[in-house]
């Protein structure tokens, strides 16, 4: 007659681990994007990582419209939708924790002939900010699937993706051009442990100048 009632005990003590994990790994979510979190900000190749560029000759910046500052819209990811995205440097933890992306400074722009718009966000972020989980779900993009960045004009470029990789958080190939196209990178760290960098990239398929 006790057995019953020893199996009883066992599953209640088992649920109330299961609960317990489940509410660490919750808490530990969260606290992975606060303000004092070293995950997300941290300088370490650990941590969050973008590529430190030669910005003095940038010939790209002095061309396109005066206001440099891109909107960019993600219809698969559900925190990208005309998003600001200014242009800075890779060490410009400030302005990436404030918007949900920055356009790394040093490479190029929508409006050129050949360039790689390199953009970066963070994957968890801070709460109460547009980086909050921004690019979370970057890693569900696929070849085909559509990316928009538009230009202070009012110019929308529309991005088609055909590739998504990792790299080490010195690889800096990525920022580099190809030859003849124009394509647009996105950037975010892996999960869980922000080891790599995860990168989606996209050709350019389509201009779209603003309606008088």
């Amino acid at each position: 007659m006790k057995k019953p009632r020893t199996k009883n005990v066992v599953s209640w003590v088992l649920s109330l681990l299961m609960v317990a994990a489940g509410a660490a790994l919750i808490a530990s979510f969260f606290l992975a994007g606060s303000f004092n979190s070293t995950a997300t900000s941290s300088s370490d190749p650990g941590g969050f990582n973008i590529p430190r560029l030669d910005t003095e000759n940038n010939d790209a910046a002095a061309s396109g419209p005066k206001d440099k500052t891109l909107k960019l819209t993600v219809p698969k990811m559900a925190q990208i939708k005309d998003d600001s995205v200014p242009t800075v440097t890779g060490t410009n933890m400030q302005a990436l924790g404030d918007h949900a992306a920055i356009h790394l400074a040093g490479t190029g722009f929508p409006w050129d002939d050949e360039a790689n718009v390199y953009m970066a966000g963070h994957r968890l972020g801070y709460p109460r900010t547009d980086s909050f989980l921004a690019f979370f779900d970057l890693n569900d993009l696929a070849k085909g699937d559509k990316i928009y960045v538009t230009d202070a004009n009012g110019t929308r470029y529309t991005y088609e993706v055909f590739k998504q990789f990792t790299v080490s958080p010195s690889d800096l190939s990525v920022t580099k051009t190809v030859p003849g196209k124009n394509v647009l990178t996105l950037q975010t760290c892996t999960l869980p442990d922000y080891s790599q960098r995860l990168i989606v990239q996209a050709q350019l398929t389509n201009t779209a100048q603003k309606a008088a």
